[in-house]
């Protein structure tokens, strides 16, 4: 009997967490309501960003961020690669050389920031071209494994496949951090990726920061864009560990950092 109420509680919490996945419409909408207040977020320095989607996903998708990034004064691009359909070759050799390609043209390192698995590429691009890379921040990007799968108990089965076909070969390496300054982004209320494998591995430039939001709306999730913001502010070189401020932290959860995290978490 237990262990039936327990089966149906877990039915229950995965159903509750793949259901608020709907919410990334409100989060769109938040950030359309408190555009004004992200106004006061920090303001860059005007060196490139590249963001990378997340999988299925174009360009299109990392829009709001993009257009947020640049209204900060950065000088933003796209990955300029379609759809993101998974690791392959010839998309991380073109990702690499795109780093390359911006970093020559305007005379500094380019800051990456990666959405889900896009998060995978751009850590694994910052390894092979750390000379071209300032700063990386992932959004919900599953990089430890966790138990059997990094995936919620919540992702659906069709999901699970194919995020597991995606990440492939990469699996046994993407769990080392890259060397450079790194951020990675993770909600307990993700209901697709578990948060557990989204923490950034321990080192003096690498944190996990915790923030309240669904997978899907991460790109566009106020608070993320408020982390962002701040982590890509920090001048070249002078690197430290996320700290919440004013609006920042009424907003944040108020949870205490996992142990394996390597900084502190939102709130």
């Amino acid at each position: 009997m237990a262990d039936r109420i327990s089966n149906a509680f877990g039915w229950l919490r995965r159903s509750l967490l793949l259901a608020a996945e709907s919410r990334a419409t409100l989060e769109l909408a938040g950030l359309a309501a408190g555009w004004a207040l992200l106004a006061n977020t920090p303001r860059g320095d005007g060196h490139p960003v590249l963001v990378v989607p997340e999988f299925l996903t174009g360009d299109g998708a990392t829009w709001p961020l993009r257009r947020f990034l640049a209204d900060r004064g950065y000088a933003v691009y796209g990955w300029e690669q379609g759809f993101n359909l998974g690791p392959r070759p010839d998309v991380m050799s073109a990702l690499q050389a795109r780093i390359g390609l911006l970093a020559d043209l305007h005379g500094t390192r380019v800051s990456l920031v990666g959405v889900s698995i896009g998060g995978i590429y751009a850590r694994e691009a910052a390894k092979s071209r750390a000379a071209s890379v300032r700063t990386v921040v992932t959004l919900g990007s599953p990089t430890r494994p966790v138990a059997e799968d990094a995936l919620s108990e919540s992702a659906p089965s069709t999901l699970v496949e194919a995020l597991r076909l995606a990440v492939g070969t990469m699996r046994e390496r993407i769990s080392k951090a890259p060397p450079v300054p790194t951020t990675a982004l993770y909600s307990r209320t993700d209901g697709l990726v578990s948060w557990r494998a989204c923490l950034e591995a321990e080192g003096p430039m690498h944190e996990s920061v915790e923030i309240f939001s669904s997978h899907l709306g991460m790109a566009h999730n106020p608070l993320a864009l408020m982390v962002i913001a701040d982590r890509l502010a920090q001048a070249e070189g002078l690197w430290r560990p996320y700290r919440p401020r004013g609006f920042e932290a009424l907003l944040g959860p108020g949870s205490a950092p996992p142990p394996a995290a390597s900084s502190i978490s939102q709130g």
